[in-house]
């Protein structure tokens, strides 16, 4: 199959998305566990402003990506993966995380511990969509 304009946007968009992904896995939600009681509340606001902004940037055109590959791909079993991937990512961040997020934000110290704990599961499930959905626009190039 030769590249066409929808995969290669999905291949770059998939592969930023799955480097946010480690990134926050690796770097920010390590970060935010070692905060502690007296600086929670702030540290959790500024996390929330700035990776806000971030999460638009990159799910706005990882869906706009899927959605043209589905139209112009439909038949290709990379587009599929693909979207089975992104989709888990998008769901995920949408009724799982986001929520938890705003119940960080006023639950009590005692209960963070296990919240965020919860929410690295729930992050690990975001990387493997987005692993997934990477794997999908990379076998729409082969």
């Amino acid at each position: 199959m030769t590249p066409t304009a929808p995969t290669t946007w999905l291949l770059l968009v998939a592969a930023a998305h799955l480097g946010f992904q480690l990134t926050v896995a690796a770097v920010v939600y390590p970060a935010l566990r070692e905060v502690g009681d007296d600086a929670w509340a702030g540290a959790h606001e500024r996390h929330s402003r700035r990776i806000a902004p971030l999460v638009g940037a990159l799910y706005v055109p990882l869906v706009v990506a899927l959605a043209w590959a589905a139209t112009s791909e439909p038949d290709a079993g990379g587009t599929w993966l693909a979207l089975a991937g992104g989709a888990l990512s998008v769901v995920t961040t949408a009724v799982l995380a986001a929520p938890m997020h705003g119940r960080l934000a006023t639950v009590a110290a005692a209960e963070r511990p296990e919240l965020l704990g919860a929410l690295g599961r729930v992050d690990l499930i975001r990387t493997v969509g987005a692993v997934v959905c990477l794997l999908g626009a990379v076998l729409l190039l082969a």
